[in-house]
């Protein structure tokens, strides 16, 4: 039995008038951080690698959310560039940036230049492209507020491994200096890094090992303190609070939303030990 995980409540009109880039939005925690945001009254311009995310459209669109959908990979700087505009000409500004595509290449005494290229290009490059392409925006408009979405393997070492962890650790000090060179400009930057995190990837992954959420939830999840895994939802709500004025005087910082993972050694563990994973 999954542990009851507390109603998340919206904030009415909260993002009104605003405009988002979620990258990445078309699925798992960058789909929740889209429906979040459009609760909440945003406009939003999401990316995704997958032409199928246009689905997803039909549903905003039932739902009387502002969305749009730009099809394309985040490690050509084209595509950067490309949302950007397409963001500024349909509305004029841009208020928001949650860098969350990301390449899952994880590989490591196998590893080729081209697994390492392909790990920093879509990955905090990508990050760092859209950070410089939306500055401009955000500096006219008086500000902005940017979430760069990392994770748990960006502090932590994992077997086999080397390209993603060293990728995402990249991401932690890219927020900093982000964060140091915006300041002047009224723009707020902070990273989201969560822990293992149920998306269409851990639930195939569960299915394929049988048994489903229900065998696997309670086995990885004894990595963490609560444990569980955790849901899109709990990561997108972290994400909203972080882009929002009431987080105002937070800049340049990590906010782990890893269920106790990266506090906890290998004490609490308990009785069944089991393989590292990451979101």
């Amino acid at each position: 039995m999954h542990t009851p995980i507390p109603t998340h409540h919206p904030t009415p009109k909260r993002f009104t008038g605003k405009v988002a880039i979620v990258t990445g939005g078309g699925g798992g925690i960058g789909r929740a951080i889209v429906e979040e945001l459009c609760k909440e009254g945003a406009c939003v311009v999401f990316s995704d690698l997958n032409p199928a995310a246009a689905a997803v459209l039909e549903a905003d669109r039932k739902a009387g959310f502002d969305t749009t959908l730009v099809v394309g990979d985040m490690a050509e700087e084209a595509v950067c560039q490309d949302i950007v505009a397409r963001t500024v000409a349909s509305y004029g500004r841009v208020d928001y940036l949650v860098n969350n595509a990301f390449a899952f290449t994880a590989k490591a005494l196998n590893a080729t230049t081209e697994d390492w290229m392909r790990s920093f290009t879509a990955g905090p490059l990508a990050f760092a492209r859209m950070v410089q392409n939306v500055f401009p925006h955000m500096k006219v408009g008086g500000g902005g507020a940017i979430v760069n979405i990392s994770s748990i393997s960006g502090h932590i070492a994992q077997k086999e491994r080397w390209t993603y962890n060293t990728s995402k650790g990249a991401v932690g000090q890219l927020t900093k200096c982000q964060a140091l060179d915006l300041a002047p400009h009224n723009i707020r930057v902070n990273s989201v890094d969560p822990g293992w995190i149920w998306s269409n990837e851990t639930d195939k992954a569960a299915n394929l090992d049988g048994g489903g959420r229900a065998k696997w939830d309670p086995i990885w999840g004894q990595y963490h303190m609560l444990r569980r895994m955790g849901l899109a939802i709990e990561v997108a709500r972290p994400t909203l609070f972080l882009l929002s004025d009431d987080a105002s005087f937070i800049t340049g910082t990590t906010l782990m939303v890893d269920g106790g993972y990266n506090s906890m050694g290998p004490e609490g563990l308990g009785e069944t030990a089991v393989v590292a994973g990451s979101n």
